[in-house]
């Protein structure tokens, strides 16, 4: 995939630099708004405050909707036309979501700063500092008069929980893009190319309940079946194939000196291939106990599809590695295991380039940061990218 020699990268990357402090005006202000997904109330002001800001950096975008998300976080949907010289193009998705994992009140024990190039808070690395990229991207390319297609913003409330209310919005959204960017945070600088899919599963085992001394003969064990289950599932690993299996939650019984009646298991799983979430999942359900006694039942199913590394995938990765060179930093790429949005995206067919948002680490954790010279270095490399697209 070619890139467009005529952009100017080193005027987008001076405007951007140029605006440093105003970039860090908003992170600051949107990191102090505190969005947790599971706070209805808080996600409600986060999204009024996102939605109110992007309008104010980049004017009313020609549609806005707003998705309910029911009992979980809503989400924003909001269109920005072409510049003449891309108006014809097809559109370029932005993916970006606004909850973060911490609860309110973090904000008091980790509060918005920055110090030398780190900058910390929580959620500004995953990935509030991604989405002020996006958006100073767009609009160091409106206020230099670059071409650039329509974008799409997709903003949701919910994809720390699995985007249980928001992934029938994303996939309609994304479909006929010409390219989905995720702002997620990179992995140590390096986008993501490729993502495992992941399966949430349950079990749930009923056994007959006897006393345990009296009569040890006449009860059926659903812990004894959960503890075979827990061999089967994990024996279902292939780390080679990509695969990984964990029993990661258990429970069961109600006495010691009760025969079992009932046990339970979590299991999240890992693939990087259709195939092997067939293979797995097939597994899962078809194990039974040796005991026939004992009842089982799999519930729960694949939580977001694999997002494998298509030749429309390399193509966009080949585009910004250009575009990274161009402006003097070698961008690098990696297969992860962990799901994002992005892998919504990519089943549909679509080209995505993942983990464009910040350069940091410590995603969940406290030590969470960001980094002052990856937030302009990856915002004028989006705004490079977007505009490439408008040929």
């Amino acid at each position: 995939m070619s890139v467009d020699t005529h952009l100017d990268l080193g005027l987008l990357d001076s405007f951007l630099r140029a605006h440093r402090d105003d970039m860090l005006a908003d992170l600051a202000a949107y990191v102090r708004l505190e969005t947790p997904s599971d706070d209805l109330d808080a996600l409600a002001c986060g999204r009024d405050w996102v939605g109110a800001w992007v309008k104010e950096r980049l004017g009313h975008p020609a549609a806005a909707r707003t998705e309910p998300g029911g009992d979980h976080g809503d989400t924003l949907v909001l269109d920005y036309p072409g510049t003449p010289q891309g108006v014809a193009a097809a559109p370029v998705a932005v993916l970006a979501h606004y909850d973060t994992v911490w609860p309110l009140g973090t904000i008091e024990d980790i509060p918005f700063s920055v110090s030398d190039d780190i900058i910390r808070g929580p959620g500004v690395f995953d990935m509030k500092a991604g989405l002020v990229q996006a958006v100073w991207a767009l609009r160091a390319l409106d206020a230099l008069g670059l071409p650039r297609p329509p974008v799409r913003f997709i903003l949701n409330g919910d994809e720390e929980l699995g985007s249980p209310a928001s992934r029938p919005v994303i996939e309609e959204a994304c479909r006929g893009a010409a390219a989905v960017l995720v702002f997620e945070a990179s992995a140590d600088g390096a986008v993501k190319t490729a993502r495992k899919g992941v399966g949430l599963f349950d079990l749930t085992l009923t056994g007959v309940e006897a006393h345990a001394g009296l009569d040890p003969t006449a009860g059926a064990s659903a812990i004894t079946a959960l503890a075979e289950f827990v061999l089967h599932a994990t024996a279902l690993t292939d780390l080679e194939a990509g695969t990984s299996v964990n029993v990661g939650v258990v429970a069961g019984g109600t006495r010691r000196n009760v025969t079992a009646g009932s046990a339970h298991a979590g299991i999240d799983v890992r693939v990087a291939s259709a195939a092997e979430a067939e293979r797995v999942e097939r597994q899962l359900r078809e194990w039974r106990p040796s005991n026939p006694l004992v009842q089982a039942r799999v519930d729960g199913g694949w939580n977001r599809p694999v997002m494998a590394r298509t030749p429309g995938i390399a193509d966009l990765f080949a585009r910004a590695r250009g575009l990274a060179a161009q402006l003097g930093f070698e961008l690098r790429e990696i297969a992860v295991g962990g799901a994002s949005d992005g892998n919504f995206a990519a089943a549909l067919g679509l080209p995505v380039l993942d983990g464009v948002g910040a350069v940091g680490s410590g995603a969940h954790a406290r030590d969470e940061h960001a980094t002052v010279s990856g937030m302009l270095e990856r915002a004028a490399l989006a705004a490079g990218l977007v505009s490439s697209l408008a040929h």
